[in-house]
């Protein structure tokens, strides 16, 4: 049973009261909300609040969500209580769709829609889906598993990486999935960030982005497919900004 001293389940840990600002992060495929462990708590005026997805850490024996449109309708009933400040949804790679449609759902519902929208490495959902992760073998995911595990700080165990490759290929059947036949336009505003030696997701392949809002913003920021995992200084530059603008837009 939660109680005020402990997180809601979907987020690892309970958002401050009177924060000025929240910035949500969505993990993205195989992994959970552990992968921003080098994060700040903070980033300018927002509070950084970590989505924990089912079938992943602490909740391992949860069933996968599906597909990104179930992820969103049940995401934006949990997130409603926290959406009562200026709020922004980072997302990188796979993790950028279901943050644009958790956005977008809660733009149809009539409820409060994020101040911004941080899209990291990923097409626009017209575009998509996209990436080498979307054809390959479970060997091969393995291998990726492995090698993300090392980007994080650890080291692979063998078990735990077979543990991990059935929610990641839950995950990559989600983004598979995900296609709008057309650009669908949000009140939020969006900064695209591409990381100049990304080999996954070239900064050029992210333009079709710029239909989805009348304030987008690019940037390409030096580092690859997995440097934001510690927060560079660059992109804590680019976010705070951003997270000010909007923080001043609402005064």
């Amino acid at each position: 049973m939660e109680t005020r001293s402990t997180p809601p389940r979907w987020l690892l840990r309970r958002p401050r009261e009177g924060a000025a600002a929240r910035l949500f992060c969505l993990p993205y495929s195989g992994v959970g909300a552990s992968m921003y462990a080098r994060w700040p708590r903070r980033i300018g005026p927002a509070e950084i609040c970590l989505i924990q997805l089912p079938g992943r850490e602490n909740r391992a024996k949860d069933p996968h969500y599906g597909t990104y449109e179930a992820l969103a309708e049940s995401l934006t009933g949990a997130l409603e209580p926290y959406l009562d400040v200026p709020f922004a949804f980072f997302g990188h790679c796979s993790s950028a769709l279901a943050s644009f449609e958790t956005a977008r759902q809660l733009h149809r519902k009539g409820m409060p829609v994020p101040d911004r929208l941080f899209i990291s490495s990923q097409v626009a959902p017209h575009d998509g889906p996209y990436g080498r992760f979307l054809g390959m073998t479970d060997d091969e995911l393995e291998a990726e598993l492995a090698g993300l595990t090392r980007a994080m700080g650890g080291e692979p165990d063998p078990e735990m990486v077979r543990l991990g490759l059935g929610v990641m290929r839950a995950d990559v059947e989600a983004n598979k999935r995900y296609r709008l036949p057309a650009p669908e336009s949000l009140p939020s505003g969006i900064t695209v960030l591409g990381w100049k030696d990304d080999a996954e997701v070239a900064p050029a392949l992210m333009t079709g982005w710029r239909q989805y809002a009348d304030d987008v913003r690019f940037t390409t920021l030096q580092g690859s497919h997995h440097s934001f995992l510690t927060a560079p200084l660059a992109l804590r530059a680019e976010l705070e900004l951003d997270l000010k603008t909007a923080l001043e837009g609402r005064q």
